[in-house]
């Protein structure tokens, strides 16, 4: 199994590809600078240097064509374009997801936020607003494409701990915190369960292990 993963350095991203390395897979980490390869390596994964905001839909193809599935784990958070939605958090996800179609990569695993909404309304910080709205509008639109295989993972607040193995992954779940640890292993299960695809996922700690909460919603009588 190939993996690319956008957003390779991230600290969510570079759990993600210890774990799969781990268990024999491929993985490309997408990174915009190039002092950022020596953790990606260290992590197990290959990494690419290409700037998402700025890369063009035929050459996150090229990056694509043999690739398994695509984890889209990037975000500019709430700085770099206050005056519009951040293309890191919604454009160019949505640009990876037409170079997936164009080159025939069927699963696509969102990385997400608890609260993105495209009508998100947040008076008391407009950056707060605009990057909930980015990422609401990239998951709608990822999820309305029946030739992917798409689920969106939204995460509550993120702790540093070393993770429980222990979650609560629904629909809805509800506020709460969850380690980045936890996070990495929930996508890791995800990618493995297509079953998933065309739901909206949060998750929080909780009390089932990871891979039972993924392995219940992957059932296709669970509601």
């Amino acid at each position: 199994m190939h993996v690319v993963v956008a957003g390779g350095h991230g600290r969510v991203a570079l759990a993600v590809s210890r774990l799969l390395t781990a268990r024999g897979r491929r993985v490309s980490g997408l990174i915009r600078r190039p002092e950022q390869a020596a953790d990606v390596r260290a992590a197990g994964a290959v990494p690419v240097l290409l700037d998402l905001a700025t890369a063009t839909v035929e050459q996150f193809a090229g990056l694509l064509t043999g690739a398994d599935a695509v984890l889209y784990a990037a975000g500019a958070g709430l700085g770099e374009t206050p005056d519009r939605a951040s293309p890191v958090d919604r454009d160019s996800a949505l640009a990876l997801a037409d170079a997936a179609q164009l080159v025939g990569v069927r699963r696509y695993v969102m990385l997400s936020s608890m609260g993105a909404d495209p009508h998100s309304h947040y008076p008391k910080d407009p950056l707060v607003e605009r990057y909930l709205r980015a990422k609401g509008e990239a998951d709608e639109n990822l999820l309305s494409r029946p030739s992917l295989d798409c689920t969106v993972l939204r995460p509550a607040w993120f702790r540093d701990g070393p993770g429980t193995g222990l979650v609560r992954l629904a629909a809805a779940t509800g506020m709460g915190e969850v380690d980045r640890a936890d996070t990495a292993a929930v996508l890791v299960a995800l990618l493995n369960a297509p079953a998933t695809a065309g739901r909206t996922l949060e998750l929080v700690s909780g009390d089932t292990p990871v891979d039972e909460a993924v392995a219940a919603l992957a059932d296709p009588l669970d509601p």
